[in-house]
């Protein structure tokens, strides 16, 4: 069934609430962690993207959305510890305070540990879907989640900063650091929803262009946006003098260069035999955000 980005959102919400529900035991105190960034709201664009690469593949939800939350989880997880002071040090996020501001830097690193344990704890529970789609679906999202993926980034990420580096090296960076959980999504999607290695890899093509012009349009936001629209303080990128599209080519050829990425995203999906509308809307709307 063909569902609206509302519906999408809802039934993420709600499911991300059953999966974490706040127990009274002494240890309460973690899963109000949890939940405080858990549900903070953000566009659930991973799981939103998962759960309709399932769909246009033929898959079940149910099959899928352990997964889609699991993924949300992961996400969750590398906010909380990317905001804390050893990193980016951010007070805000979401229009929020941040979650070591609120319960503080050990409870936070707890409350990310404890999301990417839960996030694979219930992705390996037993379920509809086929033994052999599940296992390979759980390794991918460790491996677009590990060391060469999204921590992976992070690592050149902080390693950059301060430094001078090629744009290979940042395109490097952010396809690992942004776009490695997009691709995640859009391919396990794929893998539950019965695709074959053709479909998969469509499914890859069109990730991989889509993080990277998320992450321009990321760039973007952080010098043209407001504190308002974006839920944290702007200006960061330039007070941690961090390596982006923006200091590299300026707005302009910026916004350019993610409109081209968008545009391969979109033809990304020619060699998807299926309804794919609802994709090139996220496409445009992701592109042309202001949040």
């Amino acid at each position: 069934m063909q569902r609206s980005l509302e519906e999408y959102i809802s039934l993420i919400e709600n499911k991300l609430s059953e999966y974490n529900p706040v127990r009274d035991n002494p240890q309460v105190k973690i899963y109000e962690a949890m939940n405080y960034s858990l549900g903070a709201g953000g566009k659930r664009l991973r799981p939103i993207l998962l759960l309709e690469f399932c769909r246009i593949f033929g898959g079940r939800e149910e099959d899928a959305m352990p997964f889609a939350c699991a993924l949300e989880m992961i996400h969750t997880y590398s906010l909380i510890h990317d905001d804390l002071p050893a990193m980016d040090n951010d007070e805000l996020r979401r229009g929020k305070p941040t979650n070591h501001i609120v319960f503080g830097e050990a409870a936070a690193i707890l409350a990310g540990d404890a999301l990417l344990t839960k996030a694979f704890e219930i992705c390996s529970k037993p379920s509809g879907c086929s033994a052999e789609r599940q296992i390979r679906a759980i390794n991918m999202l460790a491996s677009f989640s590990g060391t060469d993926g999204m921590v992976g980034g992070q690592v050149v990420d902080l390693e950059s900063e301060n430094k001078d580096i090629s744009m290979d090296t940042l395109r490097y960076m952010h396809s690992l650091k942004t776009g490695a959980l997009i691709k995640a999504a859009c391919m396990i999607g794929a893998v539950i929803g019965g695709a074959d290695e053709s479909g998969t890899e469509a499914a890859g093509m069109f990730a991989e262009n889509l993080g990277i012009a998320f992450q321009i349009r990321d760039d973007i936001l952080d010098v043209t946006g407001s504190e308002e629209e974006l839920g944290k303080k702007t200006g960061s990128d330039e007070k941690l003098k961090k390596n982006t599209y923006v200091t590299f080519l300026g707005v302009k050829k910026s916004q350019e260069l993610c409109r081209e990425y968008s545009d391969k995203a979109l033809k990304a999906l020619d060699d998807i035999d299926s309804d794919t509308e609802f994709l090139a809307h996220m496409v445009g709307k992701l592109v042309d955000r202001n949040s």
